[in-house]
């Protein structure tokens, strides 16, 4: 006998849930709605997340179903906009309750009140994602009426007039240029101009918020073509508007693109599953068009733009609430992203102050020098990753970051010296580790280490 197929996960979550209020006061009126709808009409892989509204109370029914022992965990509630959460098997669902909006010009938090399906789906940002999947019978419905045949059209169009669904909710903006291209969407009729229109309300959006689209559009692999919609917009220059400085910056012989086309198609050219690898290539040359100096001979410079634009890249990234780990990691990237010459050797010393300054963020470094590579005229040489790969994996095997330091350390060098602390042992420390970085003194040799303290000492007292 033909064994039926597997549920999928969603469909098995539908079944669980259902099965859990079967017989209860909201049997009927639990629908599955948004992604978990939309993707799986559209042949896409289901969302990790599942929305249910509710037509009554969404708190009591994930109380309810928590009560039942569907969730291990009581679920977390936020009465004023009537929305709850569980974790069933590692998967989040968000319960809301169907509910009507109305907003104040200066803030998204919305005044909510109980209402039908149909007023539910009305003040959702888009039709496509404003069809209901029933929880019991698996009923699909589309109560704007327009929501299946967009779908089909592949249109991506507001319930409502699109700027009044964009001043509700600005961050919705953002959203329509990541669905046009994570779904291949066109946009309606006046979708693009009501954005125009509304740009500006972006302002009272916090920085986490936007942080949290912009990483999704990063993470489409054709990501230029979201960053170039949201600069043509306006809305990049709501909250990012340095980046616009870059168009029409002409490069000179090495680049056939001017220095924003080049930073798409660098962006592009990054793994769109490495998020900071990915900002990196977004900020590699913001800096371009505030150190431009064209030479008496018509050769275009660009003196320590990448110095400037590790510090232009940390203010922006911070103005967004990026965490510091993520900030200190593109900064450092976009510090060190000219630090290779192409057609040159990677000398063992060289390679091993590659492995001291940049520590972990190395493979990303020559990540993104490639990309760089790719978005430069084509026949004009770059560095070649792979051979500065492998010198840098044949030093690292010998002196491995941790071993690059000083044998000795401050209380040794003052013992030696008869120094007292300050910048002289700073500047010893420094000397043996260049010499460990030269290779004129092998790593953790102590007693080499002290016979150089003399010619250390000499140095240290010189004019720094």
């Amino acid at each position: 006998m033909k064994r039926s197929p597997e549920p999928s996960p969603l469909e098995a979550i539908r079944s669980r849930l259902a099965a859990c209020l079967a017989g209860s006061n909201f049997e009927g009126a639990l629908w599955l709605v948004g992604g978990c709808v939309r993707d799986p009409l559209l042949g896409r892989p289901e969302p990790p997340d599942v929305d249910v509204a509710v037509l009554g109370s969404a708190l009591e029914a994930a109380q309810a179903m928590w009560e039942k022992g569907l969730a291990k965990y009581p679920p977390v509630q936020y009465p004023r906009f009537g929305t709850a959460r569980i974790e069933v098997e590692g998967v989040t669902i968000e319960f809301a309750s169907t509910r009507a909006e109305s907003y104040s010009e200066d803030s998204r938090k919305p005044e909510v009140r109980p209402a039908t399906l149909e007023e539910d789906a009305r003040r959702r940002d888009f039709t496509v994602n404003a069809l209901y999947r029933d929880v019991f019978s698996g009923e699909l419905v589309d109560p704007t009426g327009a929501g299946l045949a967009d779908l089909k059209a592949r249109v991506l169009r507001t319930p409502t007039d699109p700027e009044l669904t964009f001043s509700d909710d600005p961050l919705r903006m953002l959203r329509a240029i990541r669905f046009r291209w994570s779904l291949v969407f066109e946009p309606a009729s006046g979708l693009y101009e009501a954005i125009v229109a509304s740009a500006p309300r972006l302002q009272i959006i916090s920085g986490e918020r936007i942080q949290e689209e912009l990483l999704k559009m990063l993470a489409i692999p054709a990501a230029s073509l979201c960053i170039e919609d949201l600069r043509q917009t306006g809305l990049l220059g709501q909250f990012w508007s340095e980046f616009c400085a870059l168009s029409g910056v002409e490069q000179g012989d090495y680049h056939h693109l001017d220095a924003w086309e080049h930073t798409l198609a660098v962006l592009d050219a990054a793994d769109p599953g490495d998020p900071i690898l990915r900002l990196a290539a977004l900020f590699h040359d913001i800096a371009k068009p505030q150190t431009r100096t064209v030479e008496p001979d018509g050769r275009v410079r660009f003196l320590g733009h990448e110095t400037v634009g590790a510090e232009m890249a940390r203010a922006m990234l911070r103005r967004l609430k990026f965490s510091n780990e993520v900030v200190d990691a593109v900064s450092l990237l976009v510090r060190h992203h000219m630090r290779l010459a192409p057609g040159r050797t990677l000398s063992q010393p060289a390679a091993r102050r590659l492995i001291r300054d940049i520590g972990d963020e190395l493979e990303r470094l020559l990540d993104l020098i490639e990309a760089d590579r790719k978005g430069h005229k084509p026949g004009v040489a770059g560095v070649d990753v792979e051979e500065v790969r492998a010198a840098v994996e044949r030093v690292a095997r010998e002196t491995p970051r941790e071993k690059i330091v000083s044998p000795l350390d401050g209380e040794k060098i003052m013992q030696l010296t008869g120094l007292t602390e300050g910048p002289s042992v700073g500047r010893i420390k420094l000397y043996l580790e260049e010499a460990v970085i030269e290779g004129r003194l092998a790593p953790g040799d102590e007693s080499a280490a002290e016979q150089m303290i003399p010619d250390a000492l000499k140095w240290a007292q010189k004019e720094p």
